[in-house]
C-alpha cells in the first residue's frame, strides 16, 4: 500500500479537533452567553477581553494541562492564536490574575446564569437529579483544605463537595467546595435550592441523593416541595434493629434479599418508607468486605 507525500505552507497544529471545537462554541452562542455575565473587567487599555482569557484557559484543559504554567504550551501555538482571532496570546499569569477578581458574590452570579442559559437549551424535561457529598483528599496547601472524617486517608487534609448531576444527559448541574471538616449535611438545603435555581425552571421527577442528604430538616423540606426522592440512609443502631426484626424479606436472587417497610427514626416527625437490601456473604463471597454502591443499601422513598 502505498503513500502520498505532499508539502503544504499553511500553518498546522499538533491539537487537532480545535476547529470542531471552535464551530462548536459559535453555534451554541457561548461568547455571548459569557459576555452576558458581567465579567470583572481589565484594569488597564492592554488588558485581555474575559472571553479571551477563558476561551484560553479553557483550550489548555482540553489539552491536558492541569496547572497553570502548562497554559504556555497552548498560548505559543500561532494556529490557535489565528482560530480564535486573538491579536496576541496572554500568558498563565494574566488568566491567574483573572480569576483572582472572582469573589463569592461574584461566582455565584456568573455560575449561575452560565447554568440557567446552558440548561434552557436542554429541550428535556422530567430530569433526575443525582445529589453526592464526598471526600477529596488534598496533598498540598490547598485553599478550604482542612482535616475532617476521611475514611480512605485519615488525618490528612481535604476537602468535602457537595455535588449534584443531571442522570439523563449525564451533565454536573451544581458543585459547592466545603473545607473538610464540614458536617455531611451543611449547607445541603441551601445547595439544593441553588441546584434546582441553576435548572432554568425543568421539572424535577426523581431526586436521589447518598445518605449524606439523610437529614431530617433535608428530608422535610423534600416533603414541602412534594418531590418524589430516593435518599440512601445511615445503617444506624435504630434502623438495624428494625432491619433485623423485619420478616418480610424477599429474595431477588441468589444470596440477595429485598424488605419494604414503614419506618420512623428517633429524630422523624412521621414514619417514611424504607427499602431495606441485604446480601448473603456464604452465597455472595465476592461481596464480603465491599460497601455496597449508591442507591443500592438502605433506601427512603416516597411515591
Amino acid at each position: 500500500m502505498g503513500f502520498e507525500l505532499r508539502f503544504t505552507d499553511k500553518e498546522i497544529t499538533a491539537w487537532g479537533g480545535t476547529g470542531l471545537m471552535k464551530r462548536m462554541l459559535d453555534r451554541i452562542g457561548f461568547q455571548a452567553a459569557v459576555a452576558a455575565c458581567e465579567l470583572p473587567q481589565p484594569g488597564s487599555s492592554r488588558g485581555y477581553a474575559p472571553i479571551q482569557l477563558i476561551l484560553q484557559f479553557m483550550l489548555s484543559v482540553w489539552y491536558g494541562a492541569n496547572r497553570f504554567e502548562q497554559m504556555e504550551v497552548t498560548r505559543h501555538d500561532p494556529v490557535l492564536q489565528k482560530l480564535f482571532g486573538f491579536k496576541r496570546m496572554a500568558n498563565f499569569k494574566a488568566i491567574m490574575r483573572f480569576f483572582k477578581k472572582f469573589d463569592q458574590a461574584t461566582t455565584t452570579e456568573t455560575f449561575g446564569r452560565l447554568y440557567r442559559w446552558f440548561f434552557g437549551n436542554l429541550h428535556i424535561d422530567h430530569l433526575t437529579l443525582d445529589l453526592d457529598s464526598t471526600v477529596m483528599t488534598r496533598y498540598g496547601q490547598q485553599e478550604g483544605a482542612a482535616r475532617g472524617y476521611n475514611p480512605r486517608k485519615p488525618g490528612r487534609y481535604s476537602h468535602h463537595p457537595l455535588m449534584a448531576f443531571v442522570a439523563d444527559t449525564r451533565m454536573v448541574a451544581n458543585l459547592w467546595l466545603r473545607p473538610g471538616n464540614s458536617h455531611s449535611a451543611n449547607n445541603v438545603l441551601a445547595f439544593l435550592d441553588d441546584s434546582l435555581n441553576k435548572l432554568d425552571g425543568k421539572r424535577v421527577a426523581l431526586l436521589r441523593a447518598d445518605s449524606g442528604f439523610s437529614d431530617r430538616a433535608f428530608l422535610n423540606d423534600l416533603d414541602q416541595r412534594n418531590m418524589h426522592y430516593l435518599v440512601a440512609l445511615r445503617l444506624n443502631q435504630p434502623l438495624q434493629r428494625a432491619l433485623v426484626d423485619e420478616t418480610g424479606w424477599w429474595t431477588l436472587d441468589d444470596g440477595i434479599g429485598l424488605t419494604a417497610l414503614d419506618y420512623q427514626a428517633p429524630c422523624w416527625d412521621k414514619p417514611r418508607r424504607v427499602v431495606g437490601i441485604r446480601q448473603k456473604i456464604n452465597a455472595r463471597p465476592n461481596a464480603k468486605g465491599k460497601q455496597l454502591s449508591l442507591f443500592t443499601r438502605v433506601n427512603l422513598f416516597t411515591n
